[in-house]
């Protein structure tokens, strides 16, 4: 995966402007498909993204994706809070995290070792923000983890969801991620029927109809698929 930020904006995550920009263009909500977390989430893209672009300096950015409560994080989320079992003293990934929603609700449901983990330093902000909100602590990254498959395991769990909807991005995740359930790690990830989502090597674990934003996803709800990903040498 590419990192679309240049090297020297990652120091930047505790840059005031990112809070600020937060405080101006998203207002406190639950998440819908999982009330028990609320988040700052964005009313409307553009004038955020424009906002982003200004602060960062940096034009045709990605779209601000850390202020909106995707189906494939809100599905894991969900899950997470119906099956504590899965994190329940155990050492967590959230990766890609947006607004660190996967990475609340483990905390929440007992997960000792929590990381949550994206690129962009904006969207760290947003969930250093969410998690104090939510009253709950874990670690923060913006290192690009995608290829780095050491020989321990680092993580019992990893969550990813809407991480497909990029070919590029998708074949190269997918294909780190396949190296990470090698090596013991569980992997679960959700997807909401994007074009580049895995069709082999993967055991469904839950659906849900998960409610959405119009101006993001042109519809109110979208049927989403909760996998583990198999570890299979032939993927």
């Amino acid at each position: 995966m590419e990192n679309v930020f240049a090297d020297a904006l990652v120091p930047r995550v505790d840059d005031p402007q990112f809070a600020d920009l937060i405080a101006t263009f998203t207002v406190p909500a639950r998440v819908p498909l999982a009330p028990e977390i609320e988040m700052y989430l964005a009313t409307h893209i553009t004038p955020l993204w424009q906002a982003t672009e200004d602060i960062l300096g940096v034009l045709d950015i990605p779209p601000p994706f850390w202020a909106f409560a995707w189906p494939g994080g809100q599905a894991i989320t969900r899950y997470i809070l119906d099956n504590p079992d899965l994190v329940r003293g155990k050492k967590v990934l959230d990766f890609a995290c947006g607004g660190g929603m996967q990475a609340i609700a483990a905390v929440m449901m007992g997960a000792t070792d929590v990381t949550a983990n994206d690129i962009d330093p904006v969207a760290i902000t947003a969930t250093r923000l969410n998690a104090a909100r939510n009253n709950v602590s874990f670690a923060t990254v913006t290192d690009n983890l995608v290829g780095e498959n050491g020989p321990e395991k680092r993580w019992d769990v990893i969550f990813a969801g809407d991480v497909c909807y990029q070919q590029d991005m998708a074949d190269a995740v997918l294909q780190w991620l396949m190296g990470e359930a090698l090596l013991g790690t569980r992997v679960i990830l959700a997807d909401p029927g994007r074009t580049y989502a895995p069709t082999r090597n993967i055991d469904e674990l839950e659906t849900y109809d998960v409610p959405v934003d119009v101006a993001v996803e042109d519809k109110e709800s979208k049927f989403t698929r909760v996998w583990q990903l198999l570890p299979d040498r032939g993927f």
